[in-house]
Parts: structure tokens; sequence; C-alpha cells
């Protein structure tokens, strides 16, 4: 049984019994044409291998445990609080009770990984508020109609939870609403003026999403609705939105 090592992986072949000429011969030929070498890996992923397509990376296996939580979130908005137990959460995301329990030992721990999926999803937003180049209230407005994002998704998700028994729902939900508040204030310059946008958005998102559970964006405002209401609300308080 000849080896080699290569690239910190071992190669065998299992040789028959030859005659010496033979043997002679196979060696020469292995001298004059090189050994097949091995991709190098960088531990994550053949350098020499090309970029994965657009359609292979839609294929990636979403992690257990995201798994889990977008099954949570998906029971929660179509059934409700109350269906969303344990087993029901296994059986839609397709693992086992005990799967779901090594992720999240109880139905608290999978609220509180829900409630930090939004916190997480609100920062990377007020990120995009405050980096808007049309500015923050004309941001803010325009994404004040659900378009069925992870982020809307995760807010009815949790307001689902708000309805039921989980104050560390409401909670969250107070305090996410008094961070969008507080990037507005700073954009506006009062605080009067920010909690007057802040209740247009509201009141966008909750004929979008909440009143409309499952509608598209599109049965909502669009784009030439939304120039007409920033217009409004440019007229009302004397700023540039």
């Amino acid at each position: 049984m000849d080896g080699f090592l290569d690239s910190g992986y071992l190669y065998y072949t299992v040789q028959p019994v030859q005659s010496s000429s033979e043997h002679a011969r196979r060696a020469r030929a292995r001298r004059e044409k090189p050994a097949r070498r091995a991709p190098r890996y960088d531990g994550r992923m053949a350098l020499s291998s090309p970029a994965p397509s657009a359609s292979a990376a839609s294929l990636t296996p979403v992690p257990t445990r995201d798994r889990i939580l977008d099954a949570f979130v998906g029971v929660l908005i179509d059934q409700g609080e109350r269906t969303a137990t344990l087993d029901t959460v296994a059986a839609a995301a397709g693992v086992s009770k005990g799967g779901l329990l090594y992720h999240f030992a109880s139905k608290e721990a999978l609220v509180d990984g829900l409630i930090a999926r939004l916190r997480a999803l609100v920062e990377v937003d007020i990120d995009n508020i405050r980096s808007a180049p049309a500015g923050v209230v004309d941001y803010l407005i325009r994404t004040s109609v659900s378009e069925g994002t992870p982020l809307d998704r995760a807010i009815v998700a949790v307001a689902r939870l708000a309805q039921g028994s989980h104050p560390s729902a409401n909670q969250a939900l107070a305090d996410i609403r008094r961070q969008w508040l507080a990037v507005v204030e700073g954009a506006v310059g009062d605080p009067g003026t920010a909690q007057a946008i802040m209740l247009i958005s509201d009141g966008l998102y909750y004929e979008s999403t909440l009143a409309h559970t499952g509608a598209s964006a599109a049965s909502g405002q669009d784009s030439a609705a939304l120039d007409r209401l920033l217009g409004v609300i440019e007229r009302l308080t004397g700023t540039r939105t």
C-alpha cells in the first residue's frame, strides 16, 4: 500500500502484487506525471473552488436556532400567542421538542430569543435611519409601511406576545419606540413635532400591518401617497423632511 501526505490530507492506494519490471515501469510513470493534488483549504472553503452562486447561497441551510425562531414568529403571526406552544413551534420548525429545548430551555427562553432578535434588527434600522440620504423623517415615513421584512415580522410577532402574558414584550416595544422617537427628535429639534411624526408613523404601520395582517405593502400607501404625506408633514412642522 503506497501513501503520500499532501496539504494535510493522507491518501492511500492499494496496489496489486506486481513483477519487478512492472513495478519499475509504474514508478517511472509516477515520476513523469505529477500526482493530482488535493485542493488547499483555508478552514472554510477550497481556495481553488469558484465562489458559490446566488442560487447556491440561497440553499445554505438555516441554523436550527434561527429556524426555530422563524417558526415561532410564523406561529405567533398566523395563529396567535396561545397556539405558540413548544410542541407547535417544534413541529413548525421541523425539529423534535428535545431539539427545540436544546436551543431554548423554556417558552420564556424562546420569547427572550425573539425579543433579542427584534432589538438587533431595530439597531440596524436605526443606523439606516440616521444615514438615510433623504433624511430621518423621509426614511421613517417611507418605511412605516410593512413589506414583510424580518423586522416587520418580528414586530408583529412581539406585539402578539404583548397581547398575552409577556411583560418583557411590552417593555421591548416601548423601548424600541423610544429609540425611534429619540432619533426623530434629534433630527427635527422639537419633542412635540417628533411625537406627532411618530404618531403618523404608528398609524401607517397599524394600517398596513396590524389592521390587515398578511396584506401586502401594495395594498397600503403607494409612493405618491407617501410623497403627499411628507409634504403635509413639512407644512405642518415647518421643517424639511
